[in-house]
């Protein structure tokens, strides 16, 4: 008992004084790796394995009712979707017709392969402990366009790996007090993690399927990182992203149509894991009574049918977009 005392007095007093943070910085990492190893072994392993997931998606969530394969509507000619009218959240108000989108997409899911040609992707929800401040984060990026691509995703691995903001250090931490808010920020100590110490990581390893294995050393790996403010985004992106492609589902193609909780069609061709050309395929009797659809993409994820490839985080931000081009449909939303 006295030792573990002794051992909180000094966290404590590392983390309290302003002065003595340069002074004793070495002793805070060591201490605080720790008291995580005495968290993880008094919880048991086990249970240490247990705890939530930031954002849980996955192929099992996606509603495959009403889907249709890549030759459905082969033929269609595809109005730039950004051109529609936009609600005040930020969300286009779909009409009538096909639209199509290049926006700006982000990995969801660190030690996992890159999207590759022939990769079938369908549409799923943010689901998860974090679902809140990933979808916050997506949606204050569309009011920042200083805030660089990069410095989101770096972010956003940081938050799906569990990371404790009071563990953030350097740009990601920047980032983070620009896209949210101070209760948001405290929200990213629940349920989060600090850097799992090698013995730890060996005995958490050993319980583990060789995917989730992966999954989770990199998420450790992301939170060493983060935790000690020295790293560039290419440090970051090498633990994220596994050299190498998945193998396609045959049943599952690249381009295929998932039908939308509201109605419409949707699909995904992502190139990378950072840009995404998304399609939208909404019925005329959808919309024929005055029915108002907003396709807002800071909610949707293009879930893989492989689950060794990236979850993609789509965005309401188009690329390359030219304003000048006209829409052939007259759209009045009511």
């Amino acid at each position: 008992m006295k030792k573990i005392k002794c051992i909180s007095l000094l966290v404590i007093i590392v983390l309290s004084g302003s002065a003595s943070k340069a002074q004793f910085s070495g002793l805070k990492d060591k201490l605080l790796k720790v008291g995580t190893a005495q968290g993880a072994k008094a919880l048991g392993v086990d249970k240490f394995l247990k705890q939530p997931a930031a954002i849980t998606t996955s192929f099992e969530d996606v509603d495959r009712t009403g889907e249709k394969m890549p030759d459905f509507n082969a033929n269609a000619k595809f109005q730039p979707l950004y051109l529609l009218p936009k609600n005040p959240d930020g969300g286009f108000v779909l009409c009538e017709g096909f639209y199509e989108m290049t926006n700006k997409s982000y990995c969801l899911k660190a030690g996992t392969f890159a999207p590759s040609k022939g990769d079938g992707y369908m549409f799923a929800p943010v689901l998860g402990a974090k679902e809140e401040v990933v979808v916050s984060v997506l949606k204050s990026a569309e009011k920042h366009p200083d805030v660089e691509q990069h410095d989101i995703q770096a972010l956003l691995w940081a938050i799906i790996a569990r990371t404790k903001f009071s563990d953030f250090n350097g740009t990601i931490k920047l980032t983070a007090v620009k896209l949210l808010t101070p209760k948001q920020l405290t929200q990213l100590e629940g349920g989060a993690l600090g850097v799992l110490p090698f013995d730890v990581m060996e005995k958490a390893k050993d319980q583990l399927p060789s995917g989730i294995k992966a999954v989770f050393e990199a998420e450790n790996n992301i939170r060493q990182l983060v935790a000690s403010g020295n790293y560039t985004y290419a440090d970051m992106e090498k633990y994220a992203i596994i050299a190498g492609m998945a193998t396609p589902r045959a049943d599952v193609p690249s381009g295929i149509w998932t039908k939308h909780p509201d109605g419409y069609y949707v699909r995904y061709f992502p190139s990378g894991y950072a840009i995404t050309k998304v399609q939208v395929y909404v019925p005329k009797e959808l919309v024929a009574d005055g029915t108002k659809l907003i396709y807002d993409a800071a909610g949707d994820i293009a879930c893989p049918a492989n689950t060794g490839s990236q979850r993609l985080a789509q965005t309401n931000e188009p690329l390359n977009a030219n304003y000048s081009a006209k829409l052939v449909t007259v759209c009045n939303p009511k």
